[in-house]
């Protein structure tokens, strides 16, 4: 690491860009589900229907965005993500001043923003392998780590206090206008980016669309690292409206403190990331890997517990404590991990894939939960989430990876090899004269 582990000044940019942008999402966190109720009075079934189906179509429609982000310059596609962002979240408050928002609006803008999060994240992450030298990959992956939990901590108490004082609508205003200055931020980078090289022939082919999954798929580290994360982040997320109806409905919670279990424990995911670096220096990156990925799925079961009062709400706190702790500690080293096995050429298509897939199995893992609460009874639900949870670790990689093998040198042009050939028979002549 290099000292005082200044990363640069673009990096910085980049870094502020994503903290911006981080905190408009967490200020309007759980906007759309209100404006839904309380300005279209939508249904249940309409509100589950925008968490799920956006998600889910979104992540559909980003397919063939990975191998389009892979042959470009990501920087100008992390500017034209945060500014489809930007574009696509202003609608909303637009037409509510002309009168004339509707439900479809919502859907249509939940899947345009879905997109083009996982454009953003794939171009982010290939771009972060070529701005950075390998051994400032994890200090770079815990700082955004940290950032992401900090925002999570101050975001949605501020933003509850603004859709008190001044309505939803008002905090997707405050979450378009941080995509915008996230795309000033990325635009005041500077710097000179090499255009990506293809080695087939410009056009996109539809065999590109799988590329991702077939790379992810070939090595059994990264595969093995897939499986655990789509199906630990999907059960976690699965939980979250059932545990909601558990404790203020049920129970009884107010609402602040619902907000309050699991706003506090955020802290422990802040302290995660920043612990996340001296772990991998003292017991190695595979090891603290798998330890944090073992630790991690031990706490949710503690939530098919909860009972009403305090005792239960510091139930909820230390279950959440302990577990996004653990995340805190994971995630960018599991960030780090991947990106590390990937090939530059390819890191885009990969990462595209690996939010696709995440994105897609959490969207529908949650709505197979919701019907589960139904058919039993939320409590049993979350109990049986956490009992699988529990088998996680059992796909987290066993063995420290191998290096990845050299890059092949790229064949040269038809041209260079027939004057290669010409050169070489004159030496010849030469020699034999």
């Amino acid at each position: 690491m290099r000292s005082g582990h200044r990363l640069g000044r673009q990096f910085g940019w980049l870094w502020g860009a994503y903290g911006t942008s981080a905190l408009g999402t967490w200020l309007a966190f759980g906007a759309f589900p209100l404006i839904a109720i309380q300005v279209l009075h939508a249904g249940p079934a309409q509100v589950a229907a925008l968490s799920c189906v956006g998600a889910v179509v979104g992540a559909a429609v980003a397919v063939p965005l990975g191998p389009w982000v892979e042959f470009r310059r990501k920087r100008p596609v992390l500017i034209a993500m945060d500014l489809a962002r930007f574009a696509a979240l202003l609608t909303i408050p637009t037409a509510y001043a002309l009168g004339v928002l509707t439900f479809l609006q919502l859907l249509l803008v939940s899947v345009v923003v879905a997109a083009a999060d996982i454009a953003f994240r794939a171009a982010s992450g290939a771009y972060l392998k070529t701005l950075l030298p390998a051994e400032d990959l994890l200090v770079a992956n815990a700082r955004f780590e940290s950032t992401a939990w900090t925002t999570t901590v101050i975001g949605p108490p501020l933003g509850g206090a603004a859709t008190g004082l001044l309505g939803p609508v008002a905090t997707v205003v405050a979450d378009a206008v941080s995509y915008l200055l996230s795309a000033v931020g990325i635009r005041a980078m500077g710097g000179h980016e090499p255009q990506p090289q293809r080695r087939q022939a410009a056009r996109m082919r539809a065999s590109d669309l799988l590329d991702g999954w077939r790379y992810i798929i070939a090595d059994a580290t990264l595969r093995r690292l897939l499986l655990n994360t789509a199906w630990f982040n999907g059960l976690v997320m699965a939980t979250g409206p059932l545990l909601s109806v558990l404790m203020l409905g049920q129970l009884g919670f107010a609402p602040w403190q619902y907000g309050l279990a699991f706003a506090a424990p955020s802290i422990g995911g802040l302290l995660g990331s920043r612990l996340a670096r001296p772990l991998v220096t003292r017991f190695g990156q595979h090891q603290v890997l798998v330890a944090a990925g073992a630790l991690r799925a031990i706490w949710s079961v503690g939530l098919a517990f909860v009972g009403p009062g305090a005792g239960g709400l510091l139930l909820v706190m230390g279950v959440e404590l302990g577990l996004i702790f653990c995340c805190g500690v994971f995630n960018p080293v599991c960030a780090t991990y991947r990106i590390e096995r990937t090939a530059t050429d390819r890191a885009a298509r990969m990462l595209s894939a690996w939010a696709v897939t995440t994105k897609a199995s959490a969207a529908l893992l949650t709505a197979v939960w919701g019907v589960l609460g139904g058919l039993l009874d939320p409590r049993t639900a979350i109990g049986l989430a956490g009992v699988l949870l529990l088998a996680t670790p059992l796909l987290l990689p066993r063995r420290p990876a191998a290096p990845l093998p050299e890059p092949e040198p790229e064949p040269a042009p038809s041209h260079a090899r027939e004057l290669a050939v010409a050169l070489n028979e004159t030496d010849r002549t030469a020699e034999s004269a």
